[in-house]
């Protein structure tokens, strides 16, 4: 059996301003302030002799490749994320970065906010405009239904409310 496996299907490129200032800070402080701790403790623990079986070395080594590894992500992801104009977005549908409710067959209404992949949060219902709950329900306006094919099943929704405002 091969390792090789194909590779995964680009993500698409939108972020909201919120997402990328955040995407900044975190490379901000990883850069400014994490990197030149775990450094400096990697020299004190280089400084202590034999590095093979130093285990504070070894944890601080691999430390530091995790946090070199997603600043070059981040540093990369950054310069293609484009947050896409919301002035022009039709209010009364449902578009990138619309907060909005949808009732399922069984009357349950949940908040779902469509973000871009790199700011999705399970936790608070923000979902990837590359899920398929988010591109079954873009361009959908208040009453409309839909059905979207889920990992759980065909399911219905409706859509109760369209907002743009957090």
């Amino acid at each position: 059996m091969s390792r090789w496996r194909p590779p995964s299907e680009a993500s698409t490129a939108l972020i909201t301003q919120d997402g990328r200032e955040r995407l900044r800070a975190e490379l901000q402080d990883l850069w400014q302030v994490r990197r030149p701790e775990v450094v400096r403790a990697l020299s004190a623990a280089a400084a202590e002799g034999d590095r093979s079986e130093n285990a504070e070395y070894i944890y601080r080594k691999k430390q530091l490749g995790e946090i070199d590894r997603r600043v070059r992500y981040l540093s990369k992801r950054i310069e293609v994320l484009k947050v896409p104009e919301q002035d022009k977005t039709p209010r009364d549908r449902i578009f990138f970065s619309a907060h909005f409710e949808l009732e399922n067959e069984d009357g349950d209404v949940r908040r779902y906010r469509i973000v871009g992949p790199d700011e999705t949060d399970a936790r608070s219902n923000w979902i990837s405009i590359d899920s398929p709950l988010a591109r079954a329900a873009l361009n959908k306006a208040v009453d409309m239904e839909f059905e979207v094919e889920l990992p759980t099943g065909l399911t219905r929704y409706l859509v109760v409310s369209i907002d743009y405002e957090a």
